[in-house]
């Protein structure tokens, strides 16, 4: 089955949500609670890209099997070429290389649009994360000791940038 990357479609949306709430449920990937809505997201797809902001899906067949976007990592002018990223796949999706090619592409929006750089918010329990993103060429700039808080835990933020 031939796998695509492409631009994120408000109809996306319902898959996307499956997704993103799985792993706001059960891991701490992430550390919000709030779980996401289908109309939610949708309107994030729709806004983001209506600001030039990346939104990518990768689809093999009819099956969504991961997303990645980027927004503002800080308010501002002064941050504007600046981006932090969001990179989720589906159970079962990763160990196939689909992450790479779906971080590759946005990575490629973000200097089409004229970006500088990217930052990479991690939980400090996902060395899984960690070394994926190390291996794009990401390095560490910053661990913020017990920033985070998720199942009663103390978690700490690990910040991983790419200039582009």
């Amino acid at each position: 089955m031939t796998v695509v990357i492409r631009p994120a479609e408000p109809t996306d949306a319902p898959d996307i949500t499956v997704i993103w709430n799985r792993i706001i449920a059960d891991t701490t990937v992430t550390f919000t609670t709030d779980l996401k809505t289908t109309d939610g997201i949708a309107a994030d797809i729709t806004a983001r890209q209506a600001a030039g902001q990346g939104y990518l899906v990768v689809v093999a067949g009819d099956q969504l099997l991961g997303l990645a976007c980027y927004g503002p990592f800080r308010a501002g002018p002064g941050y504007a070429q600046t981006m932090e990223h969001t990179i989720y796949l589906a159970e079962g999706a990763q160990g196939q290389g689909l992450g790479r090619r779906l971080l590759t592409a946005l990575e490629d929006h973000a200097r089409h649009a004229g970006l500088r750089c990217l930052i990479a918010g991690i939980s400090g329990e996902n060395s899984g994360a960690q070394r994926f993103h190390a291996a794009q060429g990401y390095t560490e700039v910053g661990r913020l000791p017990q920033v985070g808080t998720k199942f009663s835990r103390a978690l700490d933020l690990v910040l991983m940038q790419k200039l582009l």
